[in-house]
This record gives C-alpha cells, sequence and structure tokens, in this order.
C-alpha cells in the first residue's frame, strides 16, 4: 500500500533525476537513483519515473546500471511500450569489454518477461552460449530456460537444445549444472534431459567439482539412469561411495537417495547404505541450523522404519535441549520412542518425565502421549510415572495424562485397575474437552470398577446445558448409558434427566438423534441395549502386539529427500480410532508389494463344492492378489463355543474323508484351502502374545498347544462380511488350524549327529545349491517342512473373503515371527 504523500515524493525524485547538475555530478545521480530504489522497496508507487530511469541506463558506472535494472525488471510489465526504449542499451551492453558488463545485460534482459521483447533477446542470447567469459555463459544457458516460460507454445529449437548438450562438457562446472537446470526446463514435456552412459560417467567423474547444490542436482538427474550391466552398477557405486559420507547434508542425502534408486533390487547393498549414512545423520541432528535438525529427525525416523536399531546405541543423542524448539522436540521424542529397549527403557523414561512438566504445554503433551506409546510395552514403569503426574494438580497435564490412560487401556487392558484408581477425583481439573471426553469414556467402559463413577457423571449431567463442546455432551450420553448397564440403581434417575434434556431441550440435531436411538434401544429391552453398547473385549489378563515388522526399503526410498517426510506426523503403531473394537476393517491398498511385505511362500491345496482339484503355487502373489479387491470386515460376533467349533471341524473332516470329493461337490456353500507359510518362530512364542495379536484383528484363538512342544496346533476362528459388487454384505464363517510339525529341524538334527566329514561337504554343496536356486525353484515339500501348515474351512463358500482373510492372518503371523526372531 502506498504511503502517505507519495506523489509529493516521486514529484521531488522527477526533479531531481532530471535536473543537469545532478546528471553531470555522477555520485549524486547515483544517490538519486538510490533514493528512488528505497522508495519503491518502501511500497511507494515510482512507475512513473520509468522514462526517467530509461535514460539513467546509458552510463558506464555498474552500481548504477545494477539499481537501474532493478528498477525497470520490476515495472517492465506495467510499461511495455516504453521497455523498448531499454533494448538498445541492453544489447549495447553485450557487447561490452568488460565479461561482467556482458552478463549483467544478458540476465536483465531475460529478467524484463517481456514476450515482445523475445525477437531481440535470442541473438545476444546464443552470443553468449559461446562467450569466453564464463560468468556470461552461465547467464545465458539459463535465459534460454527462462525464454521458455515466456513462449510454452512454442517449438524447441533444436540447435540451441544440441548447444545445450555441448557445453554439458564446459570446464566451468556451474556451466555444466545450468545447462542440465536448462535443459530439464525446456525439455520438460519430453521428459527431461537424456541420461546415457557417456553423459553420466562425465557427471559423475566431475561431481567433486561442482558447489553442494550443484552436486545435488546432477544426483538429482542421475536416478533415472539405468545401468546397463553389474559392473557398471558398481562402478558408479564406487564413485558415489565418498559422497555418501559427506558433511554436507544435502549432498548425503541425495547421494543416498541415488542409491537407494540404483540398488533397488540389492537390499543388502542397500542396508549397507543405510548403515553408513548413520554418522552423518547424526552430525546433522546436531547442526547449528533448526530447518536442517529438523529435516535429519524426519529422514532418521524414515530410516527407522526399516533399521528400527540403526540409532539405538546413540538414543542420547536425541535428548531434547532447553533451548530447542517445540516441534524439534517433539520430533525428538517421536524417535526416542522407537529407539527403546530392555536396556534403555529406564533412562528414557527418566528423560521423558522431565519433559512433562515443560513450560509449553504442546511439548508436556508430547512427552506425555511418549510415555503412553512405550507402556504399551512397558506398562508398569509408564503407570507409575502417569500417576505421579497426577498429582502435581496442573490442568493441563492431568487433561493428557488422561487421554494418554485412555489410549493406553483401549490397546493393554491389562492396565484397567491401575486407571481405574488413578482417575477418581481427576475430574475437577478437567478443563478442556479433550480431557473430559477421555474421562467419560473410562467412566463408560469401567464404570463398574470406579466407586465413584455415578457421582462424577451427575455433576456433568447437572452442568449439560452450560456445557459448549457437543462431543463432550455425545460422550457423556454414551457413558451414561454404560454405565446404566452395569449399575442400573445409581444411574436409572440421572439418565432420565439427561435423555430428556437432550431429546426436549438440546438444539444440536446429532446429539439429539444420538439421545433418541438410546431412547429407542432401551424400549427394546436390556439386553439388546447390552449387546450394542458393551461389545466384546480383550482378556485383561493378556498383552498386545508390540512393535511393528521392519518395512522393505521400497515402500519409502522415493519419499526419501523430499519433503513428504516432513509432512508426516508421528509414526503410530495402530489407528487412532477410538471407536467400537467389535469390527476391525481390513482395506489394503492395491498398490501394496504383497511378495515383498510378505516374505512367505505357499503351496495351496484347495477343493470345494465345485471345484475338487488341488492346486499349487510357488509363490503367495496367486493368493494374495484376490484379496486386494474389496474390503472385508472381520467379526467375533456371534461366539462360538468349542463345543460348536469340534462339532463343525470334525463333521467337516469326516466329510471329506469318507464320502470324498463327489459328494462335496453337492455343497456348493463349503471350501477347504490349505497354506504353508514360512515363519518358524511362531511356535516359539507364548500363547499370550498370540491371542492378543489376533484379538487385535478380531480372530478368535479357541485352543493352542504349549510353545516348544512338537506338532504345535493353534485352532482359530472368525466372521467375515465382504461386500460384493451389487452392495449386498456376505457373511461367512471361518475355522482355521495352524500347524507346525518341526520335520525339517529334526532331520537337520539328525544329519549333523551321524554325517562324517564327506557327508558334510556334500551337505554343504546341496545347501549352496539350494540357496542358489530359492528364489526359482523351491519344491512344494520343504516349503511344508520348513512353515506352519494353515488349514482353512469356510461355510457358506466365499473365495474372496477367505484369501482376504488368509492375507490378514499371514500379516500377523510374519509380525508375531519377526518380533519373536
Amino acid at each position: 500500500m502506498p504511503y502517505l504523500g507519495s506523489e509529493d515524493t516521486v514529484r521531488e525524485l522527477r526533479r531531481a533525476l532530471s535536473n543537469p547538475n545532478v546528471q553531470s555530478d555522477q555520485l549524486r545521480y547515483r544517490n538519486t537513483i538510490l533514493k528512488v530504489i528505497r522508495a519503491m522497496s518502501q511500497g511507494v508507487d515510482v512507475s512513473g519515473l520509468f522514462s526517467e530511469m530509461v535514460k539513467a541506463c546509458a552510463t558506464v558506472d555498474i552500481v548504477q546500471k545494477k539499481l537501474v535494472y532493478v528498477f525497470l525488471c520490476s515495472y517492465a510489465t506495467l510499461n511495455p511500450e516504453l521497455s523498448l526504449l531499454v533494448i538498445n542499451t541492453l544489447r549495447k551492453d553485450c557487447q561490452d569489454p568488460n565479461p561482467m558488463v556482458r552478463s549483467l545485460a544478458l540476465r536483465n534482459m531475460t529478467n524484463l518477461r517481456l514476450p515482445s521483447l523475445v525477437e531481440y533477446v535470442e541473438q545476444p542470447l546464443t552470443a553468449g552460449l559461446r562467450d569466453r567469459a564464463a560468468c556470461v555463459r552461465r547467464v545465458a544457458v539459463l535465459g534460454w530456460a527462462k525464454l521458455r516460460n515466456l513462449q510454452t507454445s512454442s517449438e524447441i529449437d533444436a540447435t540451441v537444445v544440441n548447444e545445450l548438450y555441448s557445453l554439458l562438457r564446459d570446464p566451468d562446472p556451474v556451466v555444466m549444472v545450468n545447462c542440465l537446470r536448462a535443459l530439464e526446463e525446456i525439455l520438460k514435456e519430453e521428459g527431461g534431459v537424456a541420461i546415457n552412459k557417456p553423459i553420466t560417467h562425465h557427471l559423475l567423474n566431475r561431481l567433486k567439482e561442482c558447489d553442494i547444490w550443484g552436486q545435488c542436482e546432477v544426483l538429482r538427474v542421475l536416478q533415472r539412469y539405468r545401468p546397463q550391466s553389474e559392473d557398471e552398477l558398481f562402478d558408479i557405486l564406487s564413485l558415489l561411495d565418498a559422497s555418501l559420507v559427506s558433511p554436507h547434508p544435502p549432498v548425503m542425502a541425495a547421494t543416498l537417495s541415488l542409491f537407494l534408486s540404483l540398488c533397488s533390487g540389492l537390499p543388502a547393498i542397500s542396508l549397507a547404505a543405510l548403515e553408513r549414512v548413520r554418522g552423518p545423520l547424526l552430525a546433522a541432528c546436531g547442526s547449528a541450523s533448526r530447518e536442517t535438525r529438523f529435516t535429519a529427525l524426519c529422514h532418521i525416523q524414515l530410516l527407522l522404519r526399516s533399521l528400527p536399531g540403526l540409532m539405538g546405541a546413540h538414543y542420547k543423542r536425541f535428548f531434547c535441549g532447553y533451548a530447542e524448539p517445540a516441534y524439534i522436540k517433539q520430533r525428538k521424542m517421536q524417535v526416542l520412542v522407537e529407539l527403546v529397549n530392555d536396556e534403555n527403557v529406564a533412562m528414557l523414561l527418566d528423560e521423558l518425565r522431565g519433559y512433562c512438566t515443560d513450560v509449553n504445554t504442546d511439548t508436556a503433551h508430547a512427552a506425555i502421549s511418549a510415555i503412553g506409546r512405550i507402556g504399551r510395552s512397558y506398562s508398569d514403569k509408564c503407570l507409575e510415572i502417569l500417576t505421579g503426574l497426577l498429582g502435581l494438580k496442573q490442568e493441563h497435564i492431568t487433561s493428557a495424562v488422561v487421554q494418554t490412560m485412555r489410549d493406553l487401556v483401549w490397546v493393554c487392558p491389562q492396565c484397567s485397575d491401575t486407571v481405574c484408581l488413578a482417575v477418581e477425583g481427576c475430574e475437577e481439573l478437567l478443563q478442556d474437552s479433550q480431557g473430559r471426553q477421555a474421562l467419560l469414556w473410562l467412566l463408560g467402559v469401567y464404570g463398574e470398577r470406579v466407586s465413584s463413577a455415578p457421582y462424577t457423571l451427575e455433576v456433568f449431567i447437572d452442568g449439560v446445558r452450560s456445557e459448549a463442546s457437543l462431543g463432550v455432551k455425545m460422550e457423556l450420553l454414551t457413558a451414561t448409558m454404560r454405565l446404566f448397564l452395569c449399575r442400573p440403581a445409581e444411574t436409572q434417575d440421572m439418565l432420565g434427566r439427561l435423555l430428556h434434556y437432550c431429546i426436549e431441550e438440546e438444539t444440536d440435531m446429532c446429539v439429539r438423534d444420538q439421545a433418541l436411538l438410546y431412547y429407542r434401544l432401551l424400549h427394546c429391552g436390556i439386553e439388546e441395549t447390552r449387546k450394542v453398547l458393551q461389545g466384546r473385549r480383550s482378556d485383561p489378563s493378556l498383552g498386545v502386539l508390540i512393535g511393528r515388522p521392519a518395512e522393505p526399503i521400497s515402500q519409502w526410498a522415493c519419499s526419501f529427500n523430499t519433503l513428504e517426510p516432513l509432512r508426516q506426523g508421528a509414526i503410530e503403531t495402530e489407528p487412532a480410532s477410538r471407536g467400537s473394537p467389535e469390527h476391525v476393517t481390513f482395506d489394503p491398498k492395491p498398490n501394496t508389494d504383497l511378495s515383498d511385505t510378505l516374505n512367505c511362500s505357499h503351496g495351496k491345496t484347495g477343493h470345494s463344492g465345485s471345484d475338487s482339484a488341488i492346486q499349487c503355487t510357488d509363490s503367495s502373489t496367486d493368493v494374495l492378489a484376490s484379496s486386494v479387491t474389496a474390503p472385508i470386515s472381520l467379526s467375533l460376533s456371534p461366539a462360538l463355543s468349542p463345543e460348536e467349533f469340534e462339532r463343525l471341524w470334525l463333521r467337516r473332516h469326516v466329510l471329506h474323508a469318507e464320502q470324498g470329493p463327489e459328494k462335496i461337490q453337492e455343497e456348493e456353500d463349503y471350501m477347504c484351502m490349505q497354506e504353508h507359510i514360512q515363519c518358524p518362530a511362531i511356535p516359539h512364542c507364548s500363547p499370550q502374545s498370540l491371542q492378543a495379536a489376533m484379538q487385535l484383528v478380531n480372530i478368535q484363538t479357541l485352543a493352542f498347544t504349549p510353545p516348544h512342544t512338537l506338532p504345535w496346533r493353534v485352532y482359530l476362528y472368525t466372521h467375515t462380511q465382504h461386500t460384493h459388487s451389487a452392495d449386498t454384505p456376505h457373511s461367512t464363517l471361518i475355522l482355521g488350524e495352524l500347524l507346525y510339525t518341526g520335520e525339517a529341524n529334526q532331520k537337520a538334527g539328525a544329519k549333523k549327529g551321524t554325517g562324517d566329514e564327506e557327508d558334510k561337504q556334500m551337505k554343504q554343496g546341496e545347501e549352496a545349491a539350494a540357496e542358489e536356486l530359492s528364489g526359482r525353484e523351491t519344491t512344494g515339500k520343504d516349503r511344508e517342512e520348513k512353515g506352519v501348515k494353515v488349514t482353512l474351512k469356510q461355510q457358506p463358500r466365499d473365495e474372496k473373503a477367505l484369501r482376504g482373510f488368509l492375507s490378514i492372518l499371514t500379516t500377523v503371523l510374519h509380525t508375531l515371527s519377526s518380533e519373536s526372531a
């Protein structure tokens, strides 16, 4: 916005610029032009001085030329006709003996950004590409890219493109990098600059001559090149090895990104590259630049997805400094959660406890949330800290602790007793809506264990008219209904008052509709209400599935060294939804590479009413490919008793064994499938961990043998709901058996005890040959001996739902296997 009195300022400046006495004095003339630039930077509209400034550019003073060119480039679009007067002066300067003047003229000639002047600019730019001064060639190369932006619809001049390609071998490294940038811009519609073997090796050999950002540009462009042989690949990796440990974080990140792109089919080399960049990444975390530190932390989180123990020995480097900004502290705490193990858990919890009283409330909340995430593995230690924080009687800390406790008991129901004792009496300190909703959820779900639950809810109900948060009102309705089902005598009166207010006086339709739903549900009877509001819960004596399996590098390699890691929030290990655990929907992404994620081989035997033939496959691709076509939902209800499970399982077994496939073909609603999954660590898992892991995805285990017992068996069941193309839900019952005989290990032990030296050599040769062919021709019998045999029986028949369930089960088994390994 122009300042007041700007017209007087412009009038005074025009008078000074037109004064012959000022023009004759070079210093006064330059100072007057400087006043014009200062007024322009302060928001004064000085476009009326354009003609006077055009006259001022005809000078031998380089400083004055720079000032005038800044003005002309700023106001050229407002005065396109007068800008033609500048062209003659600029073209004349392009032939000046001083290379600085020539480069300055070329730069500002292209910065005018006027399509009408393009015909006057092309010839000086073409001459600039052949100029003897490197600074002129640098400007001329980028000038062609600017010219292309002015005329995007015009045809590309092949002569100019060939000239730019030849300048890739210019002795000046800046000219070489500018040529890459210009060709990328000019050939954008054709995919950018063409990278072949000679260009690639030339750029790599001259990489060290470039500055930091020049190296980054070269490394980024080289990601499009694919080596023609393995020897060439390793030659390129050898040239990049020094840049991988560069002290400059941008160069290191660009080199690692190129490494991961080239070694996409060599996971061992990719993992070794991640190990090598550990030092530079840790150094970047201690950089003086806050932006560099934050970026390094975000990329470390990305690396930890494939190498969880990469920074385990250096966890102290992620302790927060007092003067660090809140966003860096919060990101460091997210990294610390990923590095927790039995050796450092005490020190990390002690460090996080100190952050809980930080003056920044966001940092304090993040620290409390981090303690809660660690509590999923070390619940006793974390609950002790959280309970102690409630004793501080601070509003924001109490609110964060109650929310964390709610999240903790959601996945660790064995902590419910301690949490119920801790939350009593803290309702007076909860002032924010999120904290009150968390408390109400706890009182509703575990109200029978909290002695003061009815009295606490009564306080909320008495003040419901003044409650501003709709979320609190809706949570209060649900909590009161749940408490009424377990303590009706104490809750009946207050529930009636709450329903009357919400139905008759509440203005918000969401709250009113929810109250009407509960009112009509009560008319259907207590048992029906109980089925809706009190879903199945996990056994409080069980633990939960902690952690996640290491992801393949290919899943995140494309986002490395981009803005994507900076946009991502905390890496959670489970969904943030706080809804009912009755149903868990599994909707895999169609682009997920299941063969990389689920490292298992299958030998499938399928027989149904319409097809009793035995089908064998060499990989899990065919089995799981169709499971991503439509989402399925798993449910534990209606519950299946052990006796009913045994009757159904044995009836199907006898039907198949005695009556043969001819009789089975008459039953179109039955299907049986057998798979072999390579996860030998599963039989060593504790029954509690296995059962908890299955319950997280709503798979119920009924019976299992003790660990380390052979043969090892597990029986399980679930109900699936699968939506077909006609949008009609289709429900099925799936019975399953996991069987591990351990025959491969027993045979290996017998051979080891009786073989002589010759047998050992023969065995080594056979093992080497087997390893060489493991990715191509592995027999089904070998896989059966090494893997867990999964037998599934389904009624009614739904092949897509069965395969979808198999993919869920496989993911759980591999996750447990990686945790036990």
